[in-house]
């Protein structure tokens, strides 16, 4: 402040003189609009109060701007004030105690924001998208997604109460501040979570309070950090949903198994507080042993039975019927059925236990065994036709297959097969029973005498009689005596090649003929006249001459025909 004398020989100070020193104080008076300055209360009116700000004139600042009471404002107390305009219309100061605050508070909240330090502030309204809230004089705005960590309905507890706030965003300028009050809880929280998980260690246990349960576990909060108790680790029994064991807000005891402190995850256990059932298990279920048990869940391999709390074994589907193959589980058992099982086999180290429910059931392969030996004869409905042949059902629920090749004697397994349909009722003759691979081979055609088996007493160059069955250009088709099917070759019609003419020969013709050979696998003989004509040749050169005799063939043989002419007349007459 500059040094202003005034003497008994001085001059008196001009009118420039204070103004210069008014300037020096406060500065221009363009200087001092929009800002903040200091000034005294003159006067409390009824709702307004007047103050002096060092200039020509007051202002009037209305009463609720200083919080509508009268009573703690007094004549002479010194208030900042912002100062809009030095003089309006009526010769006033225009000044404002709230915009004064506002900026005083505009001020601070900058320091904080570039220190990244936390700010006071009430929440005192709502707004689209968010709330207001009130920092010292300055108005910022808190979106809904920034009020807590998590969505809260009611935010009335919140509301008109100190707390301290986050700054995101200021925007002097254009007057905008964005606060976060989920940014201090979760700073809050990170701490105490940092500290509680130094604290803890696994193997501890702690107690717990339930705090949201889903469908694969439950979230137990241990004082400021969430741990996971997962469905599998409730209990040694089956959970199939957290919410059978836990309700939200429990007070829970828990183990805690598992701590990763990168993550800030935590496992938590409640049933290794508990004995474990599976602890000699072999002793209490041995193989063999039949049980009760409960079902407990069902899939599409097999069923789970419970044998006791928190032991649980698995009927496969292929041990829960003997006849029922290909059906769910679902259709032979149900959830929370009573079932009588019988033990497999027992894995402690897996922690599994094979359970069969068909054991306990008689096997329907050994009783049909009993009931029906070899060589009996059955009777049946045709449960099925495949292209290998008929399958038929029989006592028990069980089925019986009658390969192709054993439907009949005489047709080809091709031409049996159509005479058969699903739904027909045949006998059919056991062959074979295998208990073990659970199968039954059935016979049609044995009911019946095998009309080949006569084959097996002919010998090759015995001599048969035949009838021709049918003509064809490769030879002929004949049947024997004994009934059994035959041919005979073009070739081995006659020793004489014109001779050897199927045409020569009509159905119904009698024909000798000599055995070939018999072929088991077409069931038929091959014959040859040509072979009959051959041995007899051979027989007559035996009987009626000799090499060295210089008789003609055809002389031996007109002897020989002339003797077996003479015989057969013999016949005759002892015939007659």
């Amino acid at each position: 402040m500059s040094d202003v004398s005034i003497g008994a020989d001085s001059q008196l100070p001009t009118k420039e003189d204070f103004a210069a020193l008014l300037d020096e104080t406060y500065g221009s008076e363009d200087n001092l609009e929009g800002s903040v300055v200091k000034g005294t209360v003159l006067s409390v009116e009824h709702d307004f109060v007047v103050v002096d700000v060092g200039l020509k004139t007051e202002g009037r600042i209305p009463m609720r701007e200083f919080g509508g009471n009268s009573a703690e404002i007094k004549t002479g107390d010194a208030v900042e004030v912002y100062l809009e305009r030095i003089e309006n219309g009526q010769h006033e100061a225009v000044i404002s105690r709230e915009k004064a605050r506002r900026e005083e508070a505009w001020a601070k909240l900058e320091k904080s924001y570039a220190a990244n330090e936390r700010v006071e502030g009430q929440i005192i309204g709502r707004v689209k998208g968010g709330f207001t809230v009130d920092l010292s004089g300055a108005v910022a705005f808190l979106p809904g997604s920034q009020v807590d960590i998590r969505p809260i309905r009611d935010v009335g507890p919140l509301m008109n109460t100190p707390q301290p706030f986050q700054i995101l965003k200021m925007d002097r300028r254009r007057g905008n501040i964005v606060v976060s009050r989920r940014a201090v809880l979760e700073e809050t929280r990170a701490e105490a979570r940092q500290e509680l998980i130094q604290r803890l260690e696994e193997g501890m246990v702690t107690d717990g309070v339930v705090k949201n349960i889903t469908d694969y576990g439950a979230f137990v909060d241990l004082g400021g950090i969430d741990g996971l108790l997962h469905v599998t680790d409730m209990s040694w029994r089956r959970v199939n949903h957290p919410s059978e064991v836990l309700n939200i807000g429990e007070t829970v005891k828990v183990q805690v198994i598992k701590i990763n402190k990168e993550t800030q995850r935590i496992s938590l256990g409640m049933k290794q507080l508990q004995a474990d059932p599976w602890d000699g298990v072999a002793l209490k279920y041995p193989v063999g042993a039949r049980l009760a048990g409960r079902v407990t869940n069902i899939t599409d391999y097999g069923a789970f039975v419970e044998l006791e709390a928190g032991v649980e074994g698995l009927i496969h589907v292929s041990e829960m019927s003997w006849t029922k193959k290909n059906v769910h589980p679902g259709k032979i058992v149900s959830t929370s059925q009573e079932v009588t099982v019988q033990v497999l086999e027992v894995d402690p180290d897996k922690r599994r236990i094979s359970l069969g429910l068909k054991q306990t059931m008689d096997n329907p392969w050994d009783s049909f065994a009993d009931q029906h030996p070899v060589g009996s004869t059955v009777e049946g409905e045709v449960k099925n036709k495949t292209e290998f042949g008929l399958f038929v059902g029989l006592d028990g629920e069980i089925d019986g297959m009658v390969h192709m090749s054993d439907l009949s004697w005489e047709m080809s397994s091709e031409q049996a097969m159509d005479q058969y349909n699903k739904g027909d009722m045949v006998q059919a003759i056991v062959l074979d029973v295998d208990t073990e691979k659970e199968r039954i081979s059935l016979g049609i055609k044995q009911l019946e005498n095998d009309p080949f088996a006569g084959a097996k007493s002919l010998k090759r160059g015995n001599t048969v009689t035949c009838s021709v069955t049918r003509v064809l250009d490769a030879g002929l088709e004949v049947e024997t005596s004994d009934g059994l099917a035959g041919f005979i070759r073009k070739g081995d019609l006659s020793r004489d090649r014109s001779e050897q003419r199927p045409d020569r020969f009509a159905v119904g013709d009698k024909i000798d003929a000599n055995v070939i050979s018999v072929d088991n696998k077409t069931r038929k003989v091959n014959l040859s006249v040509k072979a009959l004509e051959v041995a007899e040749e051979k027989e007559a050169v035996a009987n009626y001459g000799s090499s060295d005799s210089g008789a003609s063939l055809g002389d031996i043989l007109g002897a020989a025909l002339k003797a077996r002419m003479e015989a057969n007349e013999g016949d005759d007459e002892d015939d007659k």
